[in-house]
């Protein structure tokens, strides 16, 4: 029996949760250390458990994983979210890194002042730039790329979660989206994962911001 998968990083969303999301769609259990201290952050360098002295990490099957796309492509290969064959990877890889691009605004846009123009500018990308294309590629197929659920719809439900936090009728000109988006949170380990209680983890609050600025020693984080 392997041994549970364990997860380094803060209490909060940030580059780890797309990693809680897809471990939970293929059903697999985790453990979470969260980094509250630069102490904890310093012992992970000097055991040489960071490559690039990043978190997240990831420890699965004997190994330390860093580097969100690494993990997510790893995660998503061993539990059958990776498409059939090279065409379809790299179909599932370009929707997933535009969600990707698209999420990291969002997470910045926490972390940074004069956030009015910053989210007017999310909000025109989102509508213009992403959300087309997701809702061209569902006009008929139930799922992203070859029928079958893959990395690239966990991450789209997670991203117009997101988004609808910030703009919540921002659905309402993409309908083949919305109804993916409903379908989706029918999957019962979804499903579980959206309820109070689980392990996804809420918008981030100042006291995730003080957290992230002491374990990296930062005076601001200049994002």
């Amino acid at each position: 029996m392997s041994e549970k998968v364990i997860l380094h990083y803060f209490n909060a969303r940030g580059k780890m949760e797309s990693i809680r999301w897809l471990l939970t769609v293929a059903e697999v259990e985790f453990d979470e250390v969260y980094l509250t201290t630069r102490d904890q952050y310093l012992k992970l360098l000097d055991d040489g458990s960071l490559m690039f002295q990043q978190v997240p990490m990831v420890e699965i099957d004997g190994m330390k994983l860093v580097q969100t796309k690494a993990i997510l492509h790893y995660i998503a290969e061993k539990y059958s979210l990776y498409g059939k064959d090279i065409k379809e990877r790299v179909m599932i890889n370009m929707y997933s890194e535009g969600l990707m691009d698209l999420m990291e605004m969002i997470m910045i846009h926490a972390f940074v002042s004069g956030t009015k123009a910053k989210l007017d500018d999310i909000l025109t990308k989102a509508k213009e730039r992403y959300l087309p294309v997701y809702e061209k590629a569902l006009s008929g197929p139930v799922y992203l790329v070859g029928g079958k659920l893959s990395l690239a719809d966990v991450q789209l439900l997670e991203c117009t979660l997101m988004l609808e936090e910030k703009f919540p009728a921002i659905l309402a000109d993409f309908p083949n989206t919305k109804a993916f988006q409903g379908r989706m949170s029918q999957i019962p380990s979804i499903s579980r994962f959206l309820q109070p209680g689980s392990k996804r983890k809420p918008q981030p609050d100042e006291k995730i911001k003080k957290t992230v600025m002491e374990v990296f020693n930062l005076t601001n984080l200049n994002l």
